[in-house]
Formats: C-alpha cells, sequence, structure tokens
C-alpha cells in the first residue's frame, strides 16, 4: 500500500486483512469496539509469527548454529524497526522489549526510582493516570520516601496546566504523564509538559499506549525522557511492550532484573551488564512477538499514521455527536473534535455492566468498567463507564450498531 496522507482509509479493504471480523454471533455481525484494550491484529502480521516457528525458530544471541543468526538479527533488526517509528534516532540502544506498557513502567520506577528517589522527592502524576503508572509510583514512593503529587483535571477533561506549572518544582524528579487517556480521550499537551519538566531539571516518563496506535509519535520532538507503549493496542501480538529511554539515562540505569543474556562477564563474586538495550532483556526475550511488532509498523506504516490519525478522530467525533443527542447519555471528556479514538459515558442509572451485556447480545464488543482509572472515575462521581474505542478498521455503520442497541438497554430497564 503506498497512499498519499490525505486520501481517506479503504475500508473495506482494510477489514478483509483482519480474518476475525467476519466472525458471526448467533447471526449477528461483530461490531468490535474495544480497540483501546486490544485491537486486532491483521494476517500480515499473523503470517510473520508463523513464519518465525516455521522458518528460523531459534533463540537469541547464544548459538553460532544458523537458526540462531537468522533469529538474532531480525530480533534486533526489529528494535530498530521501532525505533525509526517512533522517532528514537539511537536506534536499538534506545529501545528495550518488555511485556508490556505496564512492565516498561516498572521497568523504570524500579531501575531508575529506587536509586535516584527519596525523602524530599516529589513524583508529578496527573489525576487521569491508568493503574500501571500510578499504582507503580505510588508504591515506589512508599519504599523511597518521595512524595506523589497530582496535576487536576478540569471539568471539560483537560489537564489543568496552571496547576500543573505550580506542581513541578525543584523538588521534582520525576513526570509521569499520559500521552492520550484511555477514558476520556484527552490528548495531553506532551511536549509543554517536558519543558516545564525539564525547566525544574527534572525527567518525564510519557505512557503511549494510546497514543502510538493511532497517531504520529515522535519522542524527541516530544523530548520525552522515557516513553513506553504495547504491541497489541497497534495490531500487534499480545506479550510485547516497548520502553524508549534517552541513551545516557538507560545506560546509567542499573538493571533489576538479573539472569541470562543481559550480562557481560559472571565470576563468583560479581558480574557486569550487557550493552544497552540488551541489559534490560533479561533470559529469553519476546523474540517472534518483537518481530511482529516490527511487522506491525511496517503495516501502519503503509497505511500512512496521519490517514490513522485522522480516521480515529472522525469516528470518535460522529460517535461523540451521535450519544450527545440523547439526554440520558452523559459523555465523559472533551467534545467530540478535541479527542482521540474513544468515546467514554454513562447511560442514565443504568450500570456500565449492563449496558456491556446487551450491547453484547447485539454483537457490539465494548469495554465497561473504570477502565483502569479508578480514581479518575470517584473524582468524576462515576462508578464505571461504557467505552467505545474505535481503530482503522471501524466504520460509521458500526458507530449507528453501538447506538441503536442502547435502545434495548433503556427498554430493559425503563
Amino acid at each position: 500500500m503506498s497512499h498519499s496522507e490525505t486520501e481517506a482509509l479503504d475500508v473495506e479493504s482494510i477489514r478483509d486483512e483482519f480474518p476475525i471480523l467476519d466472525r458471526e454471533f448467533d447471526g449477528t455481525p461483530l461490531v468490535y469496539l474495544d480497540n483501546a484494550a486490544t485491537s486486532q491484529t491483521p494476517d500480515q502480521v499473523i503470517d510473520s509469527i508463523s513464519h518465525y516457528y516455521r522458518h528460523y525458530n531459534a533463540n537469541v544471541h547464544r548459538g553460532l548454529h544458523q537458526l540462531s543468526q537468522e533469529a538474532s538479527i531480525a530480533y534486533e533488526e526489529a528494535h530498530d524497526r521501532v525505533a525509526e517509528f517512533i522517532g528514537a534516532s539511537g536506534g536499538r540502544k534506545e529501545v528495550v522489549f518488555t511485556k508490556n506498557t505496564t512492565e516498561s513502567v516498572n521497568t523504570v520506577a524500579y531501575a531508575w526510582g529506587l536509586a535516584e528517589l527519596g525523602p524530599g522527592d516529589e513524583v508529578v502524576l496527573t489525576e487521569m493516570e491508568h493503574h500501571a503508572a500510578l499504582v507503580t509510583w505510588q508504591q515506589i514512593a512508599k519504599k523511597t520516601g518521595a512524595t506523589v503529587k497530582f496535576v487536576e483535571v478540569d471539568e471539560d477533561g483537560r489537564l489543568d496546566m496552571d496547576h500543573a506549572r505550580e506542581l513541578i518544582t525543584d523538588d521534582t524528579e520525576m513526570v509521569s504523564v499520559v500521552h492520550v487517556s484511555n477514558t476520556l480521550g484527552t490528548v495531553n499537551p506532551v511536549a509543554e509538559l517536558a519543558d516545564v519538566a525539564h525547566d525544574h531539571d527534572s525527567l518525564i516518563f510519557v505512557d503511549g499506549a494510546q497514543s502510538v496506535p493511532h497517531m504520529p509519535v515522535d519522542v524527541e520532538a516530544i523530548d520525552a525522557d522515557f516513553f513506553a507503549f504495547s504491541g497489541h493496542k497497534m495490531c500487534g501480538p499480545t506479550g510485547v511492550g516497548v520502553l524508549y529511554g534517552k541513551e545516557h539515562l538507560l545506560d546509567a540505569m542499573q538493571p533489576y532484573l538479573y539472569g541470562g543474556m543481559m550480562i557481560e562477564k559472571v565470576s563468583f563474586e560479581d558480574s557486569t551488564w550487557h550493552e544497552l538495550p540488551w541489559k534490560f532483556e533479561a533470559g529469553t526475550p519476546v523474540i517472534s512477538e518483537g518481530i511482529a511488532l516490527a511487522e506491525a509498523c511496517d503495516y501502519l506504516d503503509e497505511i500512512g499514521m496521519e490517514r490513522v490519525h485522522r480516521h480515529g478522530t472522525e469516528l470518535a467525533s460522529y460517535a461523540y455527536d451521535r450519544l450527545q443527542a440523547f439526554d440520558d447519555v452523559e459523555i465523559l471528556g472533551p467534545g467530540g473534535d478535541e479527542r482521540a479514538a474513544l468515546v467514554s459515558f454513562t447511560l442514565d442509572d443504568i450500570h456500565a455492566h449492563d449496558v456491556s451485556e446487551i450491547l453484547n447480545a447485539n454483537g457490539v464488543a465494548v469495554r465497561a468498567g473504570d477502565h483502569c482509572t479508578q480514581p479518575l472515575h470517584d473524582k468524576l462521581g462515576v462508578s464505571a463507564s461504557t467505552r467505545a474505542s474505535f481503530y482503522i478498521y471501524n466504520t460509521r455503520e458500526e458507530v449507528d450498531a453501538l447506538v441503536d442497541a442502547l435502545d434495548q438497554a433503556r427498554e430493559l430497564f425503563a
């Protein structure tokens, strides 16, 4: 595929590349709107996994035989491909493969946080953080005596940047912020937050789990010190995530997982570590998953990330407008033209789990609950919400199917 960035997506052709979308439930076609949790996987990526296991399945960096050499080259080049995808000019030395975004956050929290944080130090988060970041930094702060503070979210679901500038001080050692809220759909001004953090000699960690799959991302333009995302939300496989870190920071950090492959030399008395990024990839790494993630980067680049972004935001805006027309629907987050590719909402007094069950009976797959943002839901005074999230293979007709299925929920709970 080769497209102009202004050209609309050929959604029907894209859908043909995702075999799972052909599924039906009692004759009802699947409408998959849970992409913020996990996207579906195209044939091209599935085939890359099959090709690895059929043709050169072997452990990497350990064998001199041909299969190991081929696997090692493919795995190493996958790091370079992912680095290119996010604008990391340092290549593989700045890209660590993990299991997921959560492990990426934990890697920095333990490898950097335990060594650098102490009483009097502050970590600044936001009220819209995913539990992956909130819980991790909360627990690291308890271990180190540091303090965690939270930038407020205003009534429109945006970060209060005045409060952020007030909260980030010379005592701040780390600012950890979600690039796109997985509940509100808010796109945060992470480059601006990076400037504020760096003005106070603080580092910034950006959670890009909901941004990298949906929009062009340049970690160097953002000036992120650390950046994390997951493969399974961007047409890749489960079980692989990415931690980007500026080379000098990763080089100075000590690993927190130990074992094979991450060492350079071992004696009975001590050990030294392998070069980047391998010192952070202990044991047999995510070989097939990493190779398939690179294939997913190829797939998305062939479509064009500007086109991916525009399609997702147009669907979210359309869903926002359709849902906004009902008095019994409350939408969380900013307006339809200011959000990423998802809409979270409540339906009158009907619990989100009940809404989800009724939608499921109509073939519509959504997410219901607090979306790993319990404190944010508490602040909003909502116990749970229903989230519809969109991707490259979704259509306006599927948004209509979502809205139509809500009528059944109204009838059942009238």
